[in-house]
């Protein structure tokens, strides 16, 4: 399977910080804000996060759900909320398939080194589980906003 804008964004169940199992299809009727990150506690990362929790607000008053996703450890996830009180839960892929089956796992290059690892990006689900829209290869300045605007303007 594809991920392709205009069709059913594939399912798929992880272990979240809540403790529980979660899968994308226990959020039909909400829209849903699926941005993967590379890691927990990098400077990028951490911006971007504190970003969506500043907005969290605004985004729940558009029933909109925000779910983070890297390849970090449970343990980690939970630090991590704790030290910049997110809001949102934090799924867990440490073996990276859901970042495959969304082709964010992709050869990175850093310094000189290549290695594998996630693609920054956000993907906006809408109430019946259809992909709308994508940004991949986010830059983080300004890009929680851009993504709240997109959903004041298209799926409220």
């Amino acid at each position: 399977m594809t991920v392709e804008t205009g069709k059913k964004a594939p399912d798929f169940s992880l272990e979240a910080t809540n403790g529980e199992k979660v899968k994308l299809s226990d959020y039909k009727g909400k829209n849903v804000i699926l941005y993967f990150y590379p890691k927990d506690m990098t400077p990028g990362c951490t911006t971007q996060a504190c970003d969506f929790r500043d907005q969290h607000e605004n985004f729940s008053e558009l029933d909109t759900v925000i779910l983070g996703v890297s390849p970090d450890p449970l343990s980690k996830h939970e630090k991590f909320i704790e030290k910049h009180g997110l809001p949102f839960l934090l799924l867990v892929d440490e073996d990276h398939k859901v970042a495959e089956l969304y082709d964010v796992w992709n050869l990175k290059k850093n310094f000189g080194k290549e290695y594998m690892g996630i693609e920054r990006s956000t993907f906006i689900i809408d109430k019946e589980g259809q992909l709308v829209k994508e940004w991949r290869k986010v830059k983080v300045k300004g890009h929680v906003e851009e993504a709240l605007a997109y959903i004041k303007e298209n799926l409220n």
